[in-house]
């Protein structure tokens, strides 16, 4: 039960490598909230979390084993979340940049295919932020987290939030 069958270096090096592949995966995923994961998304964490736990636990099966990887990925994300807010790169490979996805009454075509957005989506997003149409619509952002805001051209602010799925890998 305590005793480990590999080195702790092993157990801390496997872990960091599923964690930094699947940030770089998560990354690459697009941007959208937890909140807004589809079923398929569901499916494929709880498959990638099934796949990944032989490989960062290799032969090892012990409590202590356990211990060691949990502390080891709370440790990498605490690192993360501190090199996150001290380092501009950082966040900027962790989180992207916001991409605008409408400007002056004109949908950005090139954008929402790159975003993997629908335009019934962001169509929807626009109404819930109390705009009838694109036209009324001086810019409208992507959001890094996953919302679009949008800016009026009349300048008459309206205060909304719509988180929109990306289809992107689905």
């Amino acid at each position: 039960m305590w005793q480990l069958a590999v080195p702790v270096w092993q157990l801390v090096l496997r872990s960091a490598a599923i964690y930094a592949v699947l940030l770089i995966g998560l990354r690459l995923f697009g941007k959208r909230e937890v909140g807004q994961f589809t079923l398929f998304d569901l499916v494929l964490v709880l498959l990638v979390a099934n796949a990944v736990q032989p490989a960062i636990t290799g032969p090892d099966s012990s409590l202590t084993g356990g211990l060691v990887i949990v502390v080891t990925l709370f440790g990498l994300n605490a690192a993360v979340a501190l090199l996150r807010g001290h380092s501009p790169l950082v966040r900027r490979l962790t989180e992207g940049r916001a991409t605008v996805i409408a400007r002056d009454g004109q949908w950005d075509r090139g954008a929402l295919h790159h975003e993997g957005l629908e335009l019934e989506d962001c169509m929807m997003a626009l109404r819930e932020h109390g705009f009838a149409s694109v036209d009324d619509v001086a810019l409208a952002v992507l959001e890094t987290d996953g919302t679009i805001s949008v800016v009026p051209r009349d300048q008459d602010v309206r205060r909304g939030r719509r988180r929109v799925r990306s289809r992107r890998f689905q």
